[in-house]
This record gives structure tokens, sequence and C-alpha cells, in this order.
């Protein structure tokens, strides 16, 4: 059965920069390394700025360069307010903002806010002693009386939730690893702490932050256990954490007040934002609507999109989920997941098109968009080997989950240099061979390489107004076609997607006269075609269709999008006949 929706124009109350925005995510360690020892730094972002500018984005996100023992790479935080001596030190921070500012880009920065390392200065004093000055910053709980841990809760990276402290003869609570203990958000001083961090980074010029792992800032105070969830398969799943059903152990309403305090703090710093992540746990297109709110977060994504099968479907219900599609951003690829040039290409699809059909559904998509590094090249997801692997999600479950370490091997830059660029030195992870060839250098000026069908398709976002920050309406899919419009005024633009390997037909139904928009696609690819009768669009495999629907206030556009095609870029570009032409 066809999926339809119908949103409405983009809500004021919660507007901001991010609205429409093309962002990009920046992991440093995997980036480039300046400093010479095999691993990302400060520096070497600095370095390769220009060529995010050159993809026309807003923005980056820069995932954590805290000083931190990098047991989860980052996101196990020692020094919220310092950066990692390996990666640099606020002077080239500063230079950072500097550079980022000074070629257009805003600076995101990830605000951890749920844990911390456990060699954090707040950690090794709550595990001191009961009575210390941050004894409550944590959560503690007491031993059942067989002394096991105080419920069932699961560590999302495996084993329980709970990890025994004797000094304090209580357990502490860690949904990840057990050397990132959660914080107590209920604690005002915790609070306090948090905010005055994003004040420090707020007075160093960064333009908001990246908020990390949303779901998990609090928990059901009374600590039952969670149930079990239906499990039907005959062999249990790889994860026990797919074994409960999180109604206690997470997702708490209580949510709704932290997102306040932290939103009351980036609103005294004008045009600053909160960027959440969200679980991809059920329901995570309501819990979007929930967050971002006047009150909350500005947009958030979620990781539930990324670790569904490639479909019309699950586009069109994610776009209708969240109520107001504007507050979605729409991260297709990260450090959390495998790349998206791997996970969701069809079985013996050419990359090449897919990776041009993924950018135009970036450009067209309403909200927040954000490209991981990398997926501007189409690389796709690194095989390693278990001796390669370092992340500790990884090593556990192989090999039949081999982790996230494959989506975070070093950025290409230069195919014929060691180690394609990235460092003079043995990276921390190898770069594979099948990355060399996507180098920046070899993609740079090659006509219809991945990296000028993202620059064109991004250029075409921002030239457009509608799909830049349009609403979006008629959101259907049928079968392998999604499609939706997006209305900006009186200027209507029709969005149609052939998400598989096998043509398909769009009826458009009365929609009207459309005027044709140029679209970046692979050189050779077959463009859409319109019927004879005009009623209907005839898709190829992995193809898109943009076209505006006429009226008569809406007089047709004369070379507008002229430059996609004519930039020396070699970027194919489709107008669809007319059915006279036919």
């Amino acid at each position: 059965m066809p999926h339809t929706s119908s949103q409405s124009k983009p809500s004021a109350p919660n507007a901001s920069w991010l609205n429409g925005a093309a962002l990009y995510q920046i992991y440093p360690l995997s980036f480039r390394d300046h400093g010479g020892d095999g691993w990302g730094d400060l520096d070497g972002v600095i370095e390769g700025l220009d060529h995010v500018a050159s993809l026309g984005v807003d923005g980056v996100w820069i995932s954590p360069f805290y000083p931190s023992p990098r047991t989860d790479f980052g996101y196990d935080v020692a020094d919220h307010r310092a950066v990692d001596p390996r990666m640099g030190n606020l002077a080239v921070f500063d230079r950072l903002i500097e550079r980022a500012h000074g070629l257009g880009l805003k600076v995101l920065v990830d605000l951890v806010c749920g844990h911390t390392s456990n060699a954090h200065p707040w950690f090794v004093d709550s595990r001191r002693s009961r009575d210390g000055d941050k004894s409550d910053w944590y959560v503690w709980a007491e031993a059942k009386p067989d002394g096991t841990a105080p419920n069932n809760w699961l560590s999302v990276f495996g084993g329980a939730a709970w990890t025994w402290e004797p000094r304090r003869r209580q357990y502490y609570l860690h949904h990840f690893l057990s050397s990132q203990p959660a914080l107590n958000l209920h604690h005002p001083a915790v609070m306090d702490a948090l905010c005055e961090t994003a004040e420090f980074w707020m007075e160093r010029g960064v333009d908001g932050f990246r908020i990390d792992a949303v779901d998990f800032f609090a928990h059901d105070p009374q600590l039952r256990s969670n149930p079990a969830a239906v499990w039907r398969e005959a062999e249990p799943p790889l994860k026990p954490f797919a074994l409960q059903q999180h109604v206690y152990d997470m997702m708490h309403p209580a949510i709704g007040g932290i997102l306040s305090r932290l939103r009351g703090t980036v609103e005294r710093y004008p045009g600053r934002v909160l960027l959440g992540e969200l679980s991809s746990q059920p329901g995570a297109g309501q819990r979007i609507a929930a967050y971002c709110t006047p009150k909350g977060l500005h947009a958030a994504y979620t990781l539930s999109l990324a670790k569904q099968p490639f479909s019309a479907r699950g586009f069109a219900q994610a776009l209708s989920a969240a109520g107001r599609p504007e507050s979605i951003c729409w991260s297709l690829s990260n450090h959390d997941v495998e790349r998206a040039a791997s996970r969701w290409l069809p079985a013996g699809a050419d990359p090449q098109s897919f990776n041009a059909l993924l950018a135009m559904l970036a450009a067209a998509l309403p909200g927040t968009v954000c490209l991981y590094q990398g997926e501007e090249l189409a690389l796709p997801n690194a095989v390693l080997e278990r001796h390669q692997l370092r992340d500790p999600f990884g090593i556990t479950y192989w090999p039949d989950f081999q982790g996230r370490d494959g989506s975070r091997t070093p950025m290409p830059w230069r195919a014929a240099e060691p180690h394609a660029g990235f460092s003079v030195a043995e990276p921390w992870l190898p770069v594979p061979n099948a990355h060399l060839d996507l180098a920046v250098d070899r993609q740079d000026r090659t006509a219809g390489s991945p990296l000028a069908v993202w620059r064109a398709a991004l250029s075409l976002r921002r030239d457009l107004e509608a799909l830049r920050a349009g609403a979006v309406t008629a959101v259907e899919e049928h079968g392998d076609l999604l499609s939706f419009e997006r209305v900006s005024g009186d200027d209507r633009l029709l969005a149609v997607f052939n998400m598989a390997d096998r043509p398909a037909e769009f009826a458009l139904r009365g929609r009207g006269e459309l005027e044709d928009l140029p679209v970046p696609r692979t050189p050779g690819a077959l463009p859409p075609e319109l019927t004879a009768d005009g009623r209907t669009l005839v898709m190829p495999p992995l193809s898109v269709f943009l076209g505006r629907l006429r009226t008569a206030s809406c007089p047709p556009s004369k070379g507008r999008h002229a430059h996609l095609c004519d930039a020396g870029l070699g970027i194919g570009c489709f107008v669809t006949l007319s059915p006279k032409s036919l």
C-alpha cells in the first residue's frame, strides 16, 4: 500500500540557521595528521578546511578532541575544557575557529553530557567515598542483598550496565563501557558544570553543540528492571541489549528538563544551536518532535534510519514521524555506523550511480543534512582484520559485528603518497587500498566524480530556496519510489527518487505542467523520461527527478541552474522531453 503524508510549513518558534543547512562531520582522529604520529589532530583539521568549504556546506561538526584515555576514542572525556595535548592546545583551537569562520563555516563541537571517562577528576573524586564534594555527581546504587547489581540493565556495548566500586561498596551505572560512568544529571552542580562548559566553548567562538546520546540522559529513579522483549527468532540476538524493552534505563521524561537547562544556556549567546543525537530505539521520530522545541534542541538525528534497510517506506516514515521535518538532521553516515555507500548499496548496483542518488536525496530533504567525512568521496566501508580493530564494541562482537572502525579509517587525501597523504607515520587505523583511487586529489578535477556530484547537489540546495528551507508536502512512497514536494511561496518542486536498482514508473496524477530542473548524475546514466501522454515518469534504476510544478504566477526560469551543466565538471544533467517531442 502507498504511504502518503502532508506536512505543514516550518514553524517559526524553534527556527535556527540549522534549518536548511548542510553540515560536515569531522572525526579528527582520522581526518588529517599534521603532527606525524599517525593520529589526526586540530592542525590537520585546519589544513583540511579548504576542502570542506569547497563542498559548499554551512558548517562543521567536530567530534571530540578533549583529553581522553581513548578507550572509546574521544567519547570518554577526561577534561571537558581542554584540548588533548596529542591533538593540539587551546591556541590551535582558536586558530581553527578563526580559519573556519573566515571560510564562512560555522563550528559545532561535541558536548558529552551523559558520561565521562573514569579518569575524569570528577569521577576520581566521586568514587573515593560517599562523603566527598562530588560523591553524588554520578549514578551510584546499593547492591542487592545477594551482592548482585541493582537491576537487570544492560550496557549497549555488552554485559551489565553496572560495575562494582570497592572503595564505595556500591555499583555505578554505565550505559556504554565500564570506563564511561554515567553522570547524575539531576544534580544541580553537575548541570551547572556542564552549562559552564558550554559557556567556555561559546566564549571561544563555537556556534553550537552536537549533544551526544540524549536518550541516555535520564532513567527511572526507582531503578526498576526492564521487562523482557519479545524475541521470535530461533537463535538469540548477537547483542543481548536487544532482549530488553528499554522502558526504565533510558528515554525518561526528565530528559526534557535537562535539555531545557542547556537551551537556556545557549540562548544567552545569539545564533548558537543544539543538535542532538538520539538512539535507534522505537519511537525515535516522536522523540525528535518531543525534544526539538523552543525549550529543547533545535534539531536532532537518530541512528534508527541508518540501521534500517534502504527503502522509500523508511524515508517516508521518517519524514512523517517527526511532525516538524525541519527538526530532522539527516545523518546518513557517521562515525557510529557503517558507511551508507556500503550499507545501503543494492546488490550488483553501480556505486557511482548510488552515490549520485544519495547526494540528491540529501540535497532535497528538509531540515539539516550532515555529511560524514569521506561521504563526498563515496568511500565504501573498510573491511579490517581482527588484529587491526581498535573499537571495543567490534572486538567484543567479532566476527559477526565488526564494530565502527570500518567507517573511521583515515581520510584519503593524495593517492600516490604513503597512507594516502593522511600521515607520514603508520596511522592508527589502516588506509584501505580500495580508498586510494577515491582520494581527494584524484577526484578534485575529475569530471563526473562523486566529489563533483556532491558539490553540484549541495549547490542546487543552496540555490533553490524551496529545497533549502521550504515546507515539505505530499510525502509518498509507492514501492521503490519516494516522492515529496518542497514548497516556498509560489515555488513548488517535485522530487522523485527510485531507490532500487530496477526501473519504476511514477504516475503524475494531474500535477500539471512540469518544468524540468537539471540534476547532477553520473556520466552515462540514463535520465527519467516522460511518457507520450504526459502522465507518467519512467524512472531508470537509482535515478532522480526534480521538477518545478508550474502555475500561472510562476513563469519558467531561464538558465537559473545552467551552471550545474556548464561548470566544466562533466556532470550529466537531464532535461525531460515534453510529450510533443516524444
